[in-house]
């Protein structure tokens, strides 16, 4: 894979190969064999991310079938609730419903606590007991900070940062 050449800072931009491959463990939108592949570095609290989360739901429309997204975990530091947040949608993935809360948290910025959190597994249907006891326990740390120290190895400084990945 070439890099594209930063021309205004005479800089490559980091190569494909810098970023971690898509697992199971990622949260898919879209299809899986889609040709191709966006990788988002989000913080749940971060304004620039909610601006940005509408426009991919709209790529994921236009282009059905054509892209996948992974939505990946970058909280910033100065963002008190994007790490509990980011647990609490990991949390909500082990029962099926990630993008859902996902887009729950992204239009809901400004609520964003623990109160807001059981509100919406609520709404959810999801057992409302299994994932206190998910979120209580902080099961996702080591998960959300292994995606924040790969997003910053492939070159992520800030949110949102994506990578577009071709099929080749």
């Amino acid at each position: 894979t070439l890099p594209v050449a930063d021309t205004e800072n005479n800089a490559a931009a980091p190569e494909a190969a810098a970023v971690p491959v898509v697992t199971s463990d990622d949260h898919i939108r879209g299809s899986k064999d889609a040709p191709v592949t966006i990788i988002e570095y989000s913080d749940f609290q971060c304004p620039y991310c909610k601006v940005f989360h509408p426009t991919m739901q709209q790529v994921m429309e236009k282009y059905d079938g054509k892209v996948r997204w992974i939505l990946r975990n970058y909280p910033l530091s100065f963002h008190p609730n994007a790490e509990p947040a980011a647990n609490a949608a990991e949390c909500a993935a082990e029962q099926g419903k990630f993008w859902e809360i996902a887009d729950t948290f992204f239009e809901n910025q400004d609520q964003l606590g623990d109160a807001f959190y059981k509100q919406t597994i609520t709404q959810l249907g999801l057992n409302v007991s299994k994932w206190e006891d998910c979120y209580k326990a902080k099961k996702y740390d080591s998960k959300i900070q292994e995606q924040l120290q790969s997003g910053s190895a492939a070159g992520v400084n800030g949110t949102p940062g994506s990578f577009v990945i071709g099929k080749n």
